[in-house]
Protein backbone atom coordinates (compact mmCIF):
# COMPACT_ATOMS: atom_id res chain seq x y z
CA UNK A 1 0.00 0.00 0.00
CA UNK A 2 1.67 3.21 -1.12
CA UNK A 3 0.59 6.81 -0.69
CA UNK A 4 2.03 9.55 -2.87
CA UNK A 5 0.93 13.04 -3.73
CA UNK A 6 -1.11 13.13 -6.94
CA UNK A 7 0.26 14.85 -9.99
CA UNK A 8 -1.34 18.25 -10.34
CA UNK A 9 -0.02 19.79 -13.52
CA UNK A 10 3.05 21.26 -11.86
CA UNK A 11 1.32 23.23 -9.07
CA UNK A 12 3.56 23.58 -6.03
CA UNK A 13 1.28 25.32 -3.52
CA UNK A 14 0.04 23.51 -0.43
CA UNK A 15 -3.33 22.72 -2.01
CA UNK A 16 -1.62 20.41 -4.49
CA UNK A 17 -0.51 18.25 -1.58
CA UNK A 18 -3.70 18.14 0.49
CA UNK A 19 -6.28 18.30 -2.31
CA UNK A 20 -6.65 14.54 -2.47
CA UNK A 21 -7.81 14.50 1.17
CA UNK A 22 -10.66 16.93 0.38
CA UNK A 23 -11.49 15.36 -2.99
CA UNK A 24 -15.17 15.55 -3.93
CA UNK A 25 -16.22 16.92 -0.55
CA UNK A 26 -14.47 14.17 1.42
CA UNK A 27 -16.44 11.52 -0.50
CA UNK A 28 -14.11 8.66 0.35
CA UNK A 29 -13.88 9.73 3.97
CA UNK A 30 -17.64 9.27 4.21
CA UNK A 31 -17.48 5.93 2.40
CA UNK A 32 -14.77 4.73 4.80
CA UNK A 33 -16.77 5.95 7.81
CA UNK A 34 -19.93 4.14 6.68
CA UNK A 35 -17.96 0.97 5.95
CA UNK A 36 -16.39 1.09 9.41
CA UNK A 37 -19.72 1.71 11.15
CA UNK A 38 -21.35 -1.18 9.27
CA UNK A 39 -18.48 -3.47 10.29
CA UNK A 40 -18.76 -2.41 13.95
CA UNK A 41 -22.54 -2.76 13.98
CA UNK A 42 -22.34 -6.20 12.38
CA UNK A 43 -19.75 -7.29 14.93
CA UNK A 44 -22.01 -6.46 17.88
CA UNK A 45 -25.28 -7.56 16.25
CA UNK A 46 -24.08 -10.87 14.80
CA UNK A 47 -25.64 -13.80 16.63
CA UNK A 48 -22.38 -15.63 17.25
CA UNK A 49 -21.14 -17.16 20.50
CA UNK A 50 -18.49 -16.64 21.57
CA UNK A 51 -18.18 -13.16 20.14
CA UNK A 52 -17.15 -12.97 16.45
CA UNK A 53 -13.53 -13.74 15.67
CA UNK A 54 -11.56 -14.87 12.66
CA UNK A 55 -13.02 -18.39 12.91
CA UNK A 56 -16.72 -17.41 12.73
CA UNK A 57 -18.79 -16.70 9.63
CA UNK A 58 -18.64 -13.00 10.38
CA UNK A 59 -14.90 -13.20 10.93
CA UNK A 60 -14.48 -14.87 7.54
CA UNK A 61 -16.64 -12.16 5.96
CA UNK A 62 -14.53 -9.37 7.44
CA UNK A 63 -11.36 -11.25 6.55
CA UNK A 64 -12.43 -11.55 2.92
CA UNK A 65 -13.32 -7.85 2.73
CA UNK A 66 -10.02 -6.93 4.41
CA UNK A 67 -7.94 -9.12 2.08
CA UNK A 68 -9.63 -7.64 -1.00
CA UNK A 69 -9.02 -4.14 0.34
CA UNK A 70 -5.33 -4.89 0.87
CA UNK A 71 -4.97 -6.21 -2.68
CA UNK A 72 -6.77 -3.17 -4.09
CA UNK A 73 -4.71 -0.73 -2.00
CA UNK A 74 -1.47 -2.21 -3.31
CA UNK A 75 -2.57 -1.41 -6.87
CA UNK A 76 -1.93 2.31 -6.36
CA UNK A 77 1.68 1.84 -7.45
CA UNK A 78 0.36 0.56 -10.80
CA UNK A 79 -2.53 3.00 -11.04
CA UNK A 80 -0.45 6.17 -10.59
CA UNK A 81 1.38 5.44 -13.84
CA UNK A 82 -1.84 6.18 -15.76
CA UNK A 83 -3.32 9.69 -15.46
CA UNK A 84 -7.04 9.98 -16.19
CA UNK A 85 -9.61 12.67 -15.31
CA UNK A 86 -13.04 12.33 -13.75
CA UNK A 87 -14.37 10.21 -10.90
CA UNK A 88 -11.45 7.79 -11.11
CA UNK A 89 -8.72 10.33 -11.55
CA UNK A 90 -5.45 9.74 -9.76
CA UNK A 91 -6.48 12.24 -7.07
CA UNK A 92 -9.72 10.30 -6.48
CA UNK A 93 -7.80 7.03 -6.33
CA UNK A 94 -5.31 8.40 -3.81
CA UNK A 95 -8.17 9.80 -1.71
CA UNK A 96 -9.86 6.38 -1.68
CA UNK A 97 -6.51 4.76 -0.91
CA UNK A 98 -5.99 6.89 2.20
CA UNK A 99 -9.46 6.65 3.69
CA UNK A 100 -10.11 2.99 2.86
CA UNK A 101 -6.69 2.21 4.32
CA UNK A 102 -7.88 3.74 7.58
CA UNK A 103 -11.14 1.78 7.40
CA UNK A 104 -9.06 -1.36 6.89
CA UNK A 105 -7.68 -1.02 10.43
CA UNK A 106 -11.22 -1.24 11.82
CA UNK A 107 -12.20 -4.19 9.63
CA UNK A 108 -9.00 -6.13 10.31
CA UNK A 109 -9.16 -5.50 14.07
CA UNK A 110 -12.75 -6.77 14.23
CA UNK A 111 -11.71 -9.74 12.08
CA UNK A 112 -9.17 -10.77 14.72
CA UNK A 113 -11.73 -10.61 17.51
CA UNK A 114 -8.82 -9.15 19.52
CA UNK A 115 -7.27 -12.60 19.66
CA UNK A 116 -3.53 -12.31 19.15
CA UNK A 117 -0.60 -14.70 19.55
CA UNK A 118 2.86 -15.53 18.28
CA UNK A 119 1.75 -16.71 14.85
CA UNK A 120 1.56 -15.67 11.21
CA UNK A 121 -1.95 -14.28 11.69
CA UNK A 122 -0.79 -11.71 14.23
CA UNK A 123 2.27 -11.02 12.07
CA UNK A 124 0.01 -10.15 9.14
CA UNK A 125 -2.05 -7.86 11.37
CA UNK A 126 1.06 -6.16 12.76
CA UNK A 127 2.48 -5.57 9.28
CA UNK A 128 -0.85 -4.17 8.13
CA UNK A 129 -0.85 -1.67 11.00
CA UNK A 130 2.75 -0.72 10.17
CA UNK A 131 1.79 -0.11 6.54
CA UNK A 132 -1.22 2.01 7.48
CA UNK A 133 0.65 4.07 10.07
CA UNK A 134 3.58 4.68 7.72
CA UNK A 135 1.08 5.68 5.04
CA UNK A 136 -0.53 8.20 7.40
CA UNK A 137 2.94 9.57 8.11
CA UNK A 138 3.39 9.93 4.36
CA UNK A 139 0.14 11.88 4.06
CA UNK A 140 1.20 14.32 6.77
CA UNK A 141 4.67 14.56 5.23
CA UNK A 142 3.42 15.48 1.77
CA UNK A 143 0.89 17.91 3.23
CA UNK A 144 3.46 19.94 5.20
CA UNK A 145 7.08 19.42 4.18
CA UNK A 146 7.13 20.60 0.52
CA UNK A 147 6.18 24.11 1.64
CA UNK A 148 8.91 24.00 4.28
CA UNK A 149 11.41 22.78 1.68
CA UNK A 150 10.53 25.60 -0.71
CA UNK A 151 10.63 28.25 2.02
CA UNK A 152 14.04 27.12 3.26
CA UNK A 153 15.63 27.03 -0.20
CA UNK A 154 14.66 30.63 -1.02
CA UNK A 155 15.08 29.99 -4.76
CA UNK A 156 18.52 28.37 -4.27
CA UNK A 157 19.26 24.89 -5.51
CA UNK A 158 21.17 22.38 -3.42
CA UNK A 159 24.16 22.78 -5.75
CA UNK A 160 24.13 26.55 -5.28
CA UNK A 161 24.00 26.16 -1.49
CA UNK A 162 27.04 23.87 -1.59
CA UNK A 163 28.90 26.30 -3.87
CA UNK A 164 28.09 29.21 -1.52
CA UNK A 165 29.65 27.35 1.41
CA UNK A 166 32.73 26.50 -0.65
CA UNK A 167 33.09 30.19 -1.57
CA UNK A 168 32.87 31.15 2.11
CA UNK A 169 35.58 28.59 2.92
CA UNK A 170 37.89 30.24 0.40
CA UNK A 171 37.20 33.64 1.93
CA UNK A 172 37.83 32.25 5.41
CA UNK A 173 41.13 30.80 4.29
CA UNK A 174 42.22 34.21 2.99
CA UNK A 175 40.97 36.07 6.08
CA UNK A 176 42.80 33.67 8.40
CA UNK A 177 46.16 34.75 6.98
CA UNK A 178 46.15 37.68 9.38
CA UNK A 179 45.71 35.48 12.46
CA UNK A 180 48.27 33.77 14.65
CA UNK A 181 48.61 29.98 14.56
CA UNK A 182 46.20 29.26 17.40
CA UNK A 183 43.38 31.37 15.99
CA UNK A 184 44.07 30.24 12.42
CA UNK A 185 43.73 26.62 13.61
CA UNK A 186 40.17 27.41 14.73
CA UNK A 187 39.37 28.68 11.23
CA UNK A 188 40.84 25.52 9.68
CA UNK A 189 38.58 23.51 11.98
CA UNK A 190 35.58 25.23 10.40
CA UNK A 191 36.87 24.56 6.89
CA UNK A 192 37.86 20.93 7.44
CA UNK A 193 35.31 19.64 9.97
CA UNK A 194 31.97 21.12 8.99
CA UNK A 195 30.42 17.89 7.76
CA UNK A 196 27.27 17.95 5.63
CA UNK A 197 25.03 14.91 5.31
CA UNK A 198 26.31 11.49 6.32
CA UNK A 199 24.35 8.94 8.33
CA UNK A 200 20.57 8.98 8.64
CA UNK A 201 20.69 10.55 12.10
CA UNK A 202 23.14 13.23 10.95
CA UNK A 203 20.85 14.18 8.06
CA UNK A 204 18.04 14.75 10.55
CA UNK A 205 20.06 17.33 12.48
CA UNK A 206 20.29 20.92 11.22
CA UNK A 207 22.62 22.00 14.05
CA UNK A 208 24.92 19.08 15.01
CA UNK A 209 26.89 19.66 18.19
CA UNK A 210 30.17 18.51 16.60
CA UNK A 211 29.96 20.95 13.67
CA UNK A 212 33.42 22.41 12.99
CA UNK A 213 32.01 25.87 12.29
CA UNK A 214 30.05 25.93 15.54
CA UNK A 215 33.14 24.91 17.50
CA UNK A 216 35.31 27.44 15.65
CA UNK A 217 32.94 30.31 16.49
CA UNK A 218 32.94 29.36 20.19
CA UNK A 219 36.72 28.99 20.27
CA UNK A 220 37.42 32.32 18.56
CA UNK A 221 35.10 34.13 20.97
CA UNK A 222 37.23 32.82 23.83
CA UNK A 223 40.43 33.83 22.01
CA UNK A 224 39.41 37.46 21.35
CA UNK A 225 40.74 38.62 24.71
CA UNK A 226 44.38 39.57 24.53
CA UNK A 227 44.40 39.98 20.76
CA UNK A 228 46.20 42.98 19.30
CA UNK A 229 44.61 45.63 17.13
CA UNK A 230 45.55 43.89 13.89
CA UNK A 231 44.33 40.56 15.25
CA UNK A 232 41.05 42.14 16.35
CA UNK A 233 40.42 43.46 12.85
CA UNK A 234 41.15 40.04 11.33
CA UNK A 235 38.92 38.37 13.93
CA UNK A 236 36.09 40.74 13.01
CA UNK A 237 36.37 39.71 9.35
CA UNK A 238 36.61 36.01 10.23
CA UNK A 239 33.71 36.27 12.68
CA UNK A 240 31.44 37.83 10.05
CA UNK A 241 32.34 35.08 7.56
CA UNK A 242 31.76 32.35 10.16
CA UNK A 243 28.33 33.82 10.93
CA UNK A 244 27.44 33.72 7.24
CA UNK A 245 28.79 30.19 6.89
CA UNK A 246 26.85 29.03 9.95
CA UNK A 247 23.62 30.36 8.45
CA UNK A 248 24.45 28.73 5.08
CA UNK A 249 25.17 25.40 6.77
CA UNK A 250 21.88 25.50 8.66
CA UNK A 251 20.03 26.23 5.41
CA UNK A 252 21.67 23.33 3.57
CA UNK A 253 21.25 20.93 6.49
CA UNK A 254 17.58 21.84 6.82
CA UNK A 255 17.22 21.19 3.10
CA UNK A 256 18.76 17.72 3.50
CA UNK A 257 16.73 17.13 6.67
CA UNK A 258 13.46 17.87 4.88
CA UNK A 259 14.37 15.73 1.88
CA UNK A 260 15.25 12.89 4.24
CA UNK A 261 11.90 13.19 6.02
CA UNK A 262 10.12 13.26 2.65
CA UNK A 263 11.73 10.00 1.60
CA UNK A 264 12.08 8.08 4.83
CA UNK A 265 8.49 6.85 5.02
CA UNK A 266 8.81 5.07 1.67
CA UNK A 267 11.74 3.15 3.13
CA UNK A 268 9.28 1.66 5.60
CA UNK A 269 6.00 1.75 3.68
CA UNK A 270 7.00 -0.09 0.52
CA UNK A 271 9.01 -2.96 2.10
CA UNK A 272 6.32 -3.38 4.77
CA UNK A 273 3.66 -3.57 2.04
CA UNK A 274 5.58 -6.34 0.29
CA UNK A 275 6.05 -8.20 3.58
CA UNK A 276 2.33 -7.76 4.30
CA UNK A 277 1.37 -9.43 1.02
CA UNK A 278 3.63 -12.37 1.86
CA UNK A 279 2.26 -12.67 5.41
CA UNK A 280 -1.32 -12.31 4.14
CA UNK A 281 -0.74 -15.14 1.67
CA UNK A 282 0.64 -17.34 4.46
CA UNK A 283 -2.30 -16.38 6.68
CA UNK A 284 -4.89 -17.32 4.04
CA UNK A 285 -3.16 -20.56 3.06
CA UNK A 286 -2.83 -21.69 6.69
CA UNK A 287 -6.52 -20.92 7.31
CA UNK A 288 -7.58 -23.12 4.42
CA UNK A 289 -5.22 -25.90 5.46
CA UNK A 290 -6.48 -26.03 9.06
CA UNK A 291 -10.09 -25.05 8.39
Amino acid sequence: MSVSAPRTGGRSDARAHVGFLRHAGYRWAWVALVLSLVAVAGYFLADVKPRPNGGTWYGYTLGTVGALLILWLTLLGVRKRAITPGSWSLKAWVSAHVYLGIALTVIATLHTGLQFGWNVHTLAYGLMMLVVLSGLYGVVTYATLPRRLSSNRRESTQKQMVEAIAALDRQLNDAAQGLDETRAAAVRMSIERSRIGGSFLRRLSARPMDCGTRRARLKLRRLRSGAGEAQQAALDDVGALLDRKSAALVQLRRHLQTRTLLGVWLGVHVPASIALLMALTAHIVSVFIYW
